[in-house]
């Protein structure tokens, strides 16, 4: 199972490749509209807007990601048997305890944030703590705790915050602009409509690739969560049970989406490449599909992981 472990540096490497690229993007709609306006303003506000996106998006996305749901933290006495399970899952993944928070909701999900093991957090809802059996929630912890080994966790939290913040500055930058050329002569109006074609398709491509990297992550945790219980059926009935479930989410937006094990939007479905393109998770058959094929070697395992990998 050494690609397993592979797979934390590997997804290191990946996040601070994402927080460069965005960077870059922030740097370059900031340029773009000082050229735009013959304004130097945009830039600096761009380069120093990127710094501290950059920066907070490593060390407290995770926060932003809890207060933005609601979670709240629960200890041991507050629910002994959640807590041991976890302990127990922990344990065999050879990981350190996360701290676990309830959200009050009757939709069962669950999702997984934090900067690395140490600095972990695993959200459930009241309503996966009622739905689903003991079997059944230990698939799902097992699949939150692969997010955590894998490092999935820092990848997709920091393209929450990213994304997040080129679609917030591509809004200031375009109605900055916009009041801004009301009082010059001459602005070109080619290059304007070039500045407001990249304030729209940036937090659009910024959105389509954190909903791309969620995507291609469910289907390893789902692969490995099952290999630490040993058991693929619980985690396949689990998923079962909470897509079908019909409660919808009270406090949850489309920027966090994709950090939850199911979809929490109960809209998203659909066959089509486009449909498809701006879900937040791989159609639920087949994960479940997938899941309940796994009949594999030890060496099929880590083939499958380093495909996914990839």
């Amino acid at each position: 199972m050494a690609t397993l472990y592979s797979q934390a540096e590997n997804n290191i490497r990946k996040t601070f490749a994402l927080i460069f690229v965005f960077a870059l993007v922030i740097i370059f709609l900031g340029w773009l509209f000082g050229q735009i306006f013959d304004s130097s303003f945009f830039v600096y506000c761009a380069v120093f807007i990127s710094i501290i996106m950059s920066f907070s998006s490593y060390w407290y996305s995770d926060k932003i990601v809890l207060k933005t749901t609601g979670a709240e933290p629960i200890e041991k006495q507050d629910n002994p048997e959640l807590y041991r399970l976890v302990e127990n899952l922990c344990i065999s993944a050879g990981l350190p305890m996360p701290k676990i928070y309830i959200l009050n909701e009757a939709q069962p999900n669950a999702f997984a944030t934090g900067r690395d093991a140490n600095h972990a957090a695993i959200a459930v809802t009241q309503g996966l703590l009622a739905r689903l059996e003991r079997v059944e929630l230990e698939g799902v912890i097992a699949h939150e705790l692969s997010h955590i080994r894998n490092r999935d966790i820092l990848l997709e939290t920091v393209a929450v915050v990213l994304a997040g913040s080129i679609s917030i500055l591509s809004d200031f930058f375009l109605r900055s602009g916009m009041r801004g050329s009301q009082d010059r002569e001459n602005n070109n109006p080619i290059l304007i409509i070039i500045g407001i074609l990249a304030a729209i398709l940036a937090p659009l491509a910024a959105n389509l690739l954190k909903l791309a990297i969620g995507r291609e992550r469910e289907f390893l945790a789902d692969a490995s969560g099952a290999l630490l219980t040993r058991y693929p059926e619980g985690l396949a009935r689990a998923l079962e049970k909470i897509s079908s479930d019909p409660n919808t989410m009270e406090h949850t937006n489309s920027a966090v989406a994709h950090l939850y094990i199911s979809s929490p939007f109960r809209r998203e479905q659909g066959e089509t490449w486009l449909v498809k393109l701006f879900m937040t998770h791989p159609p639920v058959e087949e994960r479940i599909a997938a899941l309940r094929g796994m009949r594999l070697t030890e060496r099929e395992e880590d083939n499958l992981i380093e495909t996914y990998n990839k």
